[in-house]
């Protein structure tokens, strides 16, 4: 739907023609901050000279960038707590956007109570998503209180719930799910309307049964001196094992392995991990699938260890496939 270029043509709008914005943060998943963003300015004339700096990748790195002159600062949502901790009570951005808006919508998340402590220093945040309520409507309690500050639904969770909830499933205090009261989703509707613009790509799209995207994975540079390294001498030597390819077949089997992220021992009975870029890419969409079924394909049989045990919740409901 172009949330990302609409976003940015606004901000442009508003820094070079009315001059109601300095500094723009975008908060985002990680990969987003650093790639989708800066890409996305590059593709269109009218933002020629829009700078951006991705603060991403070590402690030093983000520093630098977060210190360097540009317009928009993106950075990936984990690092709130730190980008705050670093700008101090010198908080630079007059403007921020949170891209994947329903990420925010623990309020017990550190991400979010650090956003909340800053908000009185943001003068215009936006919120972008495409699953704003992926569980029910108590998930849009947290967001809205980040972007009004309480306004609409209530300072507090408990005091929204109560207007708009009733107990469902429970066990003495313990409530294990809530029921919306009659008429309630509309009037929920009704107090955030004046802030919300919605749109259904059933309304304005097109779309042919399957969209394909491709999503890169930068290599941390020690990972793509040994794929280097591998490739011109065809032996790799990582830590007690020494990693052989005899033939051209081997070595690009060897390199999948590599880019994947781990590579077998010469006796096979073992993996070594050398990173984690890819799981961390696919720990994204999991994500933004907010509770989707997922369909996942592997090459290796150490790639689905790796992934249920950075992604756990995936073991509930989890089945394989074989072919």
């Amino acid at each position: 739907m172009g949330k990302t270029i609409s976003t940015l043509t606004a901000i442009n709008e508003l820094i070079r023609n009315r001059f109601q914005t300095r500094h723009v943060l975008v908060i985002a998943p990680a990969r987003v901050a650093r790639d989708t963003w800066p890409d996305e300015i590059k593709k269109w004339d009218h933002l020629t000279g829009l700078t951006i700096s991705p603060i991403t990748g070590t402690a030093q790195q983000r520093k630098t960038a977060a210190n360097q002159q540009a317009d928009i600062y993106t950075i990936g949502r984990e690092n709130i707590p730190w980008l705050i901790d670093h700008h101090k009570n010198h908080w630079p951005y007059d403007m921020v956007i949170i891209d994947e808006l329903s990420s925010f919508k623990n309020p017990q998340a550190k991400r979010f109570k650090a956003l909340k402590k800053i908000r009185p220093k943001i003068n215009r945040i936006v919120g972008l998503t495409g699953t704003p309520a992926p569980n029910s409507l108590l998930d849009l309690w947290a967001p809205y209180r980040l972007i009004d500050n309480g306004q609409r639904l209530g300072k507090y969770i408990t005091h929204y719930r109560g207007q708009y909830f009733t107990p469902g499933k429970r066990n003495g205090n313990i409530v294990y799910n809530w029921k919306l009261r009659d008429g309630a989703d509309q009037a929920i509707y009704d107090n955030i309307a004046d802030i919300t613009l919605s749109m259904r790509t059933a309304d304005y799209l097109q779309l042919p049964e399957a969209t394909h995207q491709h999503i890169t994975v930068q290599l941390p540079p020690k990972a793509r001196k040994q794929v280097d390294t591998l490739k011109k001498d065809l032996v790799l030597n990582l830590e007690d094992d020494v990693i052989d390819a005899a033939n051209a077949a081997t070595l690009s089997l060897k390199l999948q392995q590599l880019a994947g992220g781990a590579i077998y021992n010469e006796t096979g009975d073992d993996y070594i991990t050398i990173h984690n870029e890819k799981i961390k890419a696919l720990t994204e969409l999991i994500d933004q699938a907010q509770g989707n079924p997922v369909l996942i394909c592997y090459w290796f049989k150490h790639e689905q260890q790796r992934i249920l045990d950075a992604i756990p919740e995936l073991g509930v409901g989890f089945g394989e496939v074989f072919g």
